[in-house]
């Protein structure tokens, strides 16, 4: 059986390393990467069908480690169609941010387990919210999403499902605390638009902080210091 591990932050960000550890606690085994070459982030479930994807194995890596000029979805084309006969799980993140509510539908981390999802392969995708007051922490990281995927996969998904995951983001003193695990609703509001004004260009600078914490959605969940799991279809 091949896992595969995908990201749209890029094969080299901290996030996938994080969740390849995770993998290796749960099942003994590192899993196959087939990551974007370069960061991908709020590209969405787009896919490359008009023009040649480059494939390269980083050995230096790990020998099923392979850098692909694409989007998260791409990789996860290619690793099924392509580099493996037997996948039976693909999971997507550590995401350097959360991805809740609406955010779902921008994200690379996302759409690559909705295309998994399309195969009828079970897939999980795993984002950590990120207050911009403290740094990350990955090892908690791993060993939190360690927990999440070994109680995900003792629940048996509906065909063209899968789960939508993120990890709050504690206060150093908390990080020994174990997070309760809420399933729960994706929000249906849109992230604040804000906009910074420079000349006739402008940058998005809504406040993500501030976004809509209706109760028993993702958002509030996670806000609240929970992992908030969210069940979902294509």
């Amino acid at each position: 059986m091949t896992i595969v591990l995908t990201n749209d932050d890029g094969i080299d960000a901290e996030g996938i390393w994080s969740l390849q550890k995770a993998t290796e606690l749960v099942f003994g085994t590192k899993g196959a990467i087939a990551a974007p070459i370069r960061q991908y982030s709020g590209c969405g479930h787009q896919v490359t069908t008009h023009a040649p994807i480059s494939i390269q194995q980083r050995t230096e890596l790990g020998e099923d480690t392979y850098a692909i000029d694409g989007s998260p979805a791409d990789c996860v084309r290619v690793a099924i169609a392509h580099l493996y006969s037997d996948v039976k799980l693909v999971l997507s993140g550590i995401n350097h941010g959360g991805n809740m509510g609406v955010d779902v539908y921008m994200s690379g981390t996302v759409a690559a387990v909705r295309e998994a999802a399309f195969h009828n392969i079970p897939a999980i995708a795993i984002s950590h919210y990120r207050d911009r007051r403290r740094e990350f922490d990955w090892t908690w990281a791993a060993e939190t999403s360690t927990r999440v995927i070994k109680q995900l996969l003792e629940i048996q998904l509906p065909p063209q499902s899968y789960w939508n995951v993120n990890l709050p983001h504690l206060e150093t003193a908390d990080l020994d605390t174990i997070p309760e695990i809420v399933f729960c609703e994706k929000s249906s509001q849109p992230l604040p638009l804000g906009f910074k004004v420079d000349g006739d260009r402008v940058t998005y600078a809504g406040r993500y902080n501030l976004r809509d914490r209706a109760p028993n959605t993702d958002v509030d969940v996670c806000f609240s210091g929970k992992i908030a799991v969210t069940q979902m279809g294509v």
